[in-house]
């Protein structure tokens, strides 16, 4: 494993939707590994290799806020773009008039976190840890990304800035007692079909540990 990367994520509202809730948006305390291996793979991704979280900082105390959004509550089906691929004449739409829904949402406000994370090869090509580390950590201190991150949905963007890898995150929560989260995702174990892994997300000192997708703690 090569030297753990340090980034910090901060914004104005945040939403890591949990998957129980179906038919209301409720957000998780925190932010979840899966989201922020997701703003990892938004500034620098390979086939070559994978992302690895080891350690969420909460860096501001946890906020919820109670917003109604606009959602669209239908899809387009596959047969209306099958049938347009075929006769090049049907239209390909969704109107959006005729779909609109309301729904309230609980989501996190101000939110500001720092992501430890490393890098796990997938294969035997391009293993050059050093050259991907290097990539990463100058295109995050440039501001660089390949689709602006967000966190948890796509209309809360992320900011983001490199920590240097000697630097203590500062946290408001740091005087914190141990906090049970409850169950939060993992990730999707993609070896596994994408099945949805889990674990119990305990802070400590404002800080989470996450347990590697193989660990006796995590469950599907």
């Amino acid at each position: 494993m090569h030297q753990r990367i340090k980034l910090k994520v901060w914004g104005d509202f945040a939403c890591f939707t949990r998957p129980e809730m179906k038919v209301e948006r409720v957000s998780y305390d925190a932010m979840t590994p899966s989201a922020a291996r997701g703003v990892l793979e938004a500034i620098y991704w390979k086939p070559a290799f994978r992302w690895v979280v080891d350690r969420i900082h909460v860096l501001n105390p946890i906020r919820f806020d109670s917003v109604r959004r606009n959602e669209v509550g239908a899809k387009l089906a596959p047969g209306t773009v099958t049938r347009a691929m075929t006769d090049g004449t049907s239209a390909v739409a969704l109107y959006v008039e005729d779909h609109r829904q309301q729904r309230a949402a609980l989501v996190l406000r101000d939110v500001a976190y720092v992501i430890e994370a490393h890098f796990e090869f997938t294969g035997t090509e391009d293993r050059n840890p050093a050259k991907h580390q290097d990539i990463f950590e100058r295109r995050a201190a440039k501001g660089q990304c390949f689709h602006h991150p967000y966190l948890g949905c796509r209309e809360f963007p992320a900011y983001f800035e490199l920590v240097p890898a000697h630097e203590i995150p500062s946290s408001t929560m740091a005087g914190d007692a141990e906090r049970d989260l409850g169950w939060m995702l993992l990730d999707l174990d993609y070896d596994a079909g994408m099945e949805p892994r889990f674990f119990r997300a305990v802070m400590r000192g404002g800080v989470i540990d996450v347990p590697p997708m193989t660990g006796a703690e995590v469950t599907g």
